[in-house]
């Protein structure tokens, strides 16, 4: 069966191929460029609460006598559009070489076991610990991705 001219133009045109090629392209192109961007906001995240940390913990060794409270807001000041959870910090004492950790705000005294024999053998160094985290949800839901991701870092830092 022979077709009309007019009919026979219309089937040889390819006018329309590459709007065809888009159209089944695109959500594809559109999905891979979500995923970069869901996946570079979760990277932000957890270098925001990673610095949080440890701006925290920075603050807290540089003054012993550093209130909970200014250490918190430090670490809170660090990464302030990332939702940061109340961070934790905590203090303790070690031997110089790193032998003996003692949990404790107060360093006046050496760590028992820098004492041997009635001789001290170290120093007490000051430690400061800051754990900070942070909730993250994926912009659209990810197959084997859970819906909330949290993100959590501690950071320690001797002291002066």
């Amino acid at each position: 069966m022979k077709l009309p001219a007019r009919l026979r133009v219309f089937c040889r045109a390819d006018d329309g191929n590459s709007f065809i090629e888009l159209a089944f392209v695109a959500p594809f192109l559109v999905l891979l460029v979500i995923g970069a961007v869901d996946f570079g906001r979760a990277y932000y995240v957890g270098l925001e609460v990673a610095n949080a940390a440890h701006a925290g913990a920075e603050y807290a060794s540089y003054s012993q006598s550093a209130s909970t409270a200014n250490i918190r807001a430090a670490a809170q000041a660090a990464a302030p559009d990332v939702g940061l959870a109340t961070p934790t910090v905590s203090y303790s004492c070690e031997c110089s070489d790193g032998s003996s950790v003692v949990s404790s705000s107060n360093c006046s005294s050496a760590p028992p076991s820098c004492v041997a024999n009635g001789t001290r053998s170290g120093t007490p160094v000051y430690m400061a610990k800051v754990t900070t985290s942070a909730t993250y949800t994926p912009l659209m839901p990810w197959p084997g991705i859970p819906s909330t991701i949290t993100f959590t870092k501690t950071a320690a830092v001797r002291g002066n």
